[in-house]
């Protein structure tokens, strides 16, 4: 398969991967709270390790992924992804604590989704594509597309074969990366830069712009986790409204107006000043947090929800593309640091949420309310980012 195509497809598919691993065990959060007894401190726990590992791995990718080279690492990195959703319908029944065998099979599909998020954006770069940017909110819009397919395809399930056959359901969804791995051993791979074009870390740390990146991604994976992780439970709790209609109306909305926002911006992103669409973006993420949590009318909190999917949709690959075009010569390791930055706030953001909650008994509007500060830091990022770059202290 020399077709370039394939491998824009296969990435697709790896976010959609991606999209698996982060966002069907939040379905069940209130399902192992009732059948394990796991208090809602070690949920928040799930949610801390998962991208807590992601986060360790993409901090090893930095260093080695160039010497494994992108194919064996992606492909290894599906592998283990499959092997993790496969393990969350195996695990719980085989430990002592279910518990233990959550975390277990969490651990494997989140080794998996780290090496996938930090080579997949690498390598939709190094295709011989025009219109970067567009490319890159295009990819990143699969993963939306892939938390809706999750939250549709499981309400579905649950509603037609009980929410008690969820194991069964996990070893579906082990099929995708399973295929993914055969197809990326297939498609050409092109790297991002050849040995000594691309900046040494010790290069990217010196400069400003590349840690006022780093604020932007933590504060786009924040924003986007706290809201995304948390909007089932939001829904079916705060906003006293059933599962079926939590699931579909909270993240499944989220989920399709994160998708929309990014397809709107690759089809005119020529016409659009990317900066400007972020500053406005943030706006909006402050607004959707402030109607989520202060609204009194269950409806309300949902179009809440709905507009934060649809505010924070530009921000992680808005991000991404912003850097590579002012720091062109990053590399893989760049991508890796940024990788790192966004998964350590995809665990920062709904950690924040699930522990002031706990802090206030339960009130998961107070956690969503302390989460509001994630956008007003990534409104003051980009702030700097324009005044370093016109200044050219970059």
């Amino acid at each position: 398969m020399k077709n370039y195509t394939h491998t824009l497809v296969a990435s697709f598919i790896g976010y959609i991967t991606q999209a698996i691993i982060n966002n069907f065990i939040p379905l069940l959060f209130l399902t192992f709270q009732s059948n394990y007894a796991i208090p809602l401190n070690k949920i928040t726990l799930l949610v801390t390790i998962n991208f807590g590992i992601q986060l360790l791995v993409d901090l090893l990718a930095a260093h080695y992924v160039d010497k494994i080279g992108y194919r064996t690492a992606i492909v290894g990195a599906h592998v283990f992804a499959a092997a993790g959703l496969a393990g969350l319908g195996i695990f719980p029944e085989i430990f002592a604590e279910p518990y233990i065998g959550i975390l277990c099979a969490i651990v494997l599909y989140a080794i998996g989704g780290g090496i996938i998020e930090v080579l997949v954006s690498p390598i939709v770069e190094a295709c011989p594509t025009n219109k970067k940017s567009a490319a890159m909110s295009l990819l990143h819009s699969f993963y939306c597309w892939g938390h809706m397919l999750v939250v549709i395809v499981s309400t579905l399930f649950f509603i037609g074969f009980g929410i008690e056959n969820w194991r069964i359901l996990a070893f579906v969804w082990a099929i995708i990366p399973l295929f993914n791995a055969i197809y990326f051993s297939q498609v050409p791979i092109n790297t991002l830069h050849e040995e000594g074009e691309s900046f040494s870390i010790k290069q990217l740390f010196s400069g400003k712009i590349f840690w006022i990146f780093v604020i932007l991604m933590v504060c786009a994976g924040a924003s986007e986790q706290a809201m995304s992780q948390w909007a089932s439970a939001f829904a079916e709790v705060g906003l006293q409204v059933s599962k079926t209609v939590g699931d579909l109306a909270g993240p499944c909305l989220f989920a399709a107006l994160m998708g929309i926002s990014r397809v709107f911006y690759s089809r005119f992103s020529e016409r659009m000043d990317l900066e400007h669409f972020m500053l406005g973006s943030g706006i909006l993420c402050i607004f959707s947090y402030l109607l989520a949590v202060f609204s009194t009318h269950p409806l309300l909190g949902l179009i809440g929800c709905g507009l934060c999917g649809l505010s924070v949709g530009i921000l992680w690959p808005g991000t991404f593309s912003l850097a590579s075009e002012k720091c062109p010569r990053g590399g893989t390791a760049m991508f890796a640091f940024f990788a790192l930055a966004g998964d350590f706030g995809c665990s920062a953001g709904p950690t924040v949420v699930g522990m002031v909650s706990n802090a206030m008994n339960g009130k998961l509007k107070a956690g969503l309310l302390a989460a509001i500060i994630f956008p007003i830091l990534l409104i003051i990022g980009l702030i700097l980012c324009k005044r370093v770059t016109d200044r050219g202290e970059v």
